[in-house]
C-alpha cells in the first residue's frame, strides 16, 4: 500500500508500506517504524536501528529533531500514538461489520465472553478479544495485553473478517483507551460495568483513570451508537451523564435498570434464578453461574447483544446455558470426605479460582461464596509487583475479615522483593498465615478443608505464569489446586 493510501494530503516520498510496527525488532523491509514516546524509554532512539533493518517510513512525535535521508519520509505528530492506530486501522482494513467495546474495572472479560457465547448460541459467528486472548470458530489466540497495540489489534480484527466472523466483543482496558489503540475501531455499542480503585501505578489518580474509562463513550462510540450501562454500578451515573450530553441513546441493566430491571435473584445451589422485567414483558431465568456480578455481567452481555438489533426475547432463554469464563470464579473441583465407615463420599468442600486482583474484585469475590459456605471460607491470595502498592494492605484487611482462615502468598512479583509485598498485604491481614511459595499456599489450604468449607485461590484466574523479575515461570492456579486435590 502506498504511504499516500494510508495518509490524506500525504506530500514526499510516496514509498510502498509493506507493514507497521512500533518495535524496532520487528521492522521488515518496507515498513513503516513508529517511534512512539515510551513511559522510560524514548522511540525515536531507535529510528536508525529500525532504517539499517529496512524500514522506509518513520512516524514520530513533534519534538523529535534529528535528520533522516531524503529518501525517507518523516511524519511529525503531536499525538504520535493516534496517528499509528489511525494507520493501523486503514492498512489493516477491514474489522468485523458488529464491534461492541466493554470496559469498567472487573467483569470485562466475562461480559466479553458471554457475549459472544450468546451469539453463538442463536448462530451468530461472533468473537471475543481481551484479556484471556482472541477466541472465535477459528480458535483461541493468547494476547499478551488486554487491549493489544494497535498493529497487533487490527492484524486480529482483518483475520477474524476475513474468515466471515462479523461480530466481536472486545475489552477496552484503561491502558488501550489512554494509549490510543482503540481510537481506529468502529463501535456498534459500548457498555460500562463498574469503576473501583486499580492502576493508579500508572494513572496515578482515581480520576485520571476514571476519565480513560470515559473516553469509550465520550470519544470513540459513534453518535448513532448505544450505551449499555449497570444502573447499579459505582460510576454510573458519570457514565450516563457522559451519554446524556452527546444524546446516546442508553440502555441500563440491574435493580435500577429501565431496559432489563432485576426484580428478584435468588440462589439455587451453585445457580441463580432471575425474575426480569422488560419492554416485552417479565421472564424467569435459571442462571448457572455463582455471585451477584455475574448476574451483572451476564445481563450487561444480553443488553450488548440486544444493542445489535437482536430480540430479548431470543436472547434471554440462552442465558440458561453460558458458562464463565476461565478463572472467573470458576468452579474447579472439590476436596471429597468419606463417611466414617468408610462408604460413599458423603460431604464436600468446592474450590473455586478467580481473577481478583482489586480491593473491590477480592471483597466481591468472597460475599459472592459466603451464602454458599456451612464451615468455613479459606482464601489464598496475593498482590503483584510494580504495580498499586496502597491495595495491598486494603485486601489484606478484607480478606482477614471476610474470611475465617486466609493464606498470604506471592503474585507475580515481577521486580520487586516479593517478600516486601507479602509484609505490606499482612500489615492488614489480621491473623493471616504467610506462605511464599504459592502452590505450597495452595496445598496448605486445601490440607485445612473440612466438610462444608470453602476454599477461594484469587489472583492469578487463567494466567499460566508466574512473572518473577523478567521471567515468566510456569505457574498456574488450576494445576496446582488439581495437584493438592490429588493429594489428599
Amino acid at each position: 500500500m502506498k504511504l499516500s493510501e494510508l495518509i490524506e494530503g500525504f506530500s514526499g516520498p510516496d514509498v510502498e508500506i509493506t507493514g507497521l510496527t512500533a518495535d524496532s525488532r520487528e521492522v521488515e523491509k518496507g515498513f513503516l517504524f513508529a517511534a512512539l514516546p515510551g513511559v522510560a524509554v524514548d522511540g525515536a532512539k531507535f529510528i536508525d536501528q529500525a532504517l539499517s533493518q529496512g524500514a522506509v517510513a518513520v512516524l514520530t512525535h513533534e519534538k523529535f529533531n534529528g535528520a533522516l535521508p531524503e529518501h525517507i519520509p518523516l511524519l511529525l505528530q503531536s499525538d504520535p500514538r493516534l496517528g499509528l492506530t489511525e494507520l493501523a486501522a486503514r492498512f489493516y482494513a477491514p474489522q468485523p461489520d458488529l464491534i461492541v467495546g466493554v470496559t469498567g474495572t472487573n467483569g470485562k472479560t466475562s461480559v466479553a465472553s458471554f457475549v459472544r457465547q450468546i451469539w453463538e448460541q442463536i448462530g451468530i459467528d461472533g468473537a471475543s478479544l481481551g484479556t484471556i486472548g482472541v477466541v472465535s470458530k477459528l480458535g483461541e489466540t493468547k494476547l499478551a495485553h488486554t487491549t493489544p497495540d494497535p498493529v497487533t489489534l487490527h492484524k486480529a480484527l482483518k483475520e477474524l473478517a476475513d474468515q466471515g466472523v462479523d461480530h466481536l466483543a472486545l475489552e477496552a482496558s484503561s491502558h488501550g483507551l489512554a494509549q490510543r489503540r482503540l481510537d481506529g475501531v468502529n463501535f456498534t455499542a459500548a457498555a460500562f460495568t463498574n469503576i473501583t480503585r486499580d492502576h493508579l501505578d500508572y494513572h496515578e489518580t482515581f480520576e485520571a483513570y476514571f476519565n480513560e474509562k470515559k473516553r469509550l463513550f465520550s470519544e470513540l462510540l459513534g453518535e448513532n451508537g448505544i450505551a449499555v450501562i449497570d444502573a447499579d454500578a459505582p460510576g454510573a451515573g458519570g457514565i450516563i451523564e457522559v451519554c446524556e450530553a452527546r444524546h446516546i441513546n442508553v440502555m441500563t441493566i440491574g435493580e435500577k435498570g429501565r431496559y432489563l430491571h432485576l426484580k428478584k435473584c435468588e440462589i439455587d445451589g451453585f445457580s441463580q434464578k432471575l425474575t426480569l422485567v422488560h419492554h416485552r414483558g417479565t421472564s424467569e431465568i435459571h442462571l448457572p453461574l455463582v455471585g451477584d456480578f455475574q448476574a451483572s455481567n451476564v445481563l450487561v452481555a444480553a443488553a450488548l447483544v440486544a444493542a445489535g438489533g437482536i430480540s430479548i426475547l431470543e436472547i434471554l432463554p440462552v442465558l440458561e446455558k453460558l458458562k464463565g469464563a476461565k478463572g472467573r470464579l470458576e468452579l474447579v473441583g472439590s476436596k471429597e470426605f468419606s463417611t466414617a465407615d468408610g462408604g460413599a463420599v458423603s460431604k464436600k468442600a468446592p474450590v473455586f479460582i478467580d481473577y481478583a486482583h482489586t480491593p473491590d474484585a477480592l471483597e466481591t469475590a468472597i460475599e459472592a461464596l459466603l451464602p454458599y459456605k456451612k464451615g468455613k471460607l479459606h482464601v489464598v491470595f496475593g498482590c503483584g509487583g510494580d504495580r498499586d502498592k496502597g491495595k495491598r494492605p486494603m485486601m489484606g484487611e478484607i480478606a482477614s475479615r471476610l474470611a475465617e482462615c486466609v493464606y498470604v502468598t506471592d503474585d507475580n512479583p515481577r521486580g520487586e522483593d516479593a517478600s516486601v509485598i507479602r509484609s505490606e498485604i499482612m500489615a492488614g491481614a489480621s491473623g493471616a498465615e504467610e506462605i511464599g511459595d504459592r502452590a505450597q499456599a495452595i496445598q496448605t489450604a486445601v490440607a485445612a478443608l473440612s466438610p462444608g468449607d470453602i476454599l477461594l485461590v484469587a489472583g492469578k484466574g487463567h494466567e499460566t505464569g508466574q512473572i518473577v523479575g523478567s521471567e515468566i515461570l510456569p505457574f498456574s492456579d488450576h494445576e496446582a489446586v488439581e495437584a493438592a486435590l490429588q493429594g489428599n
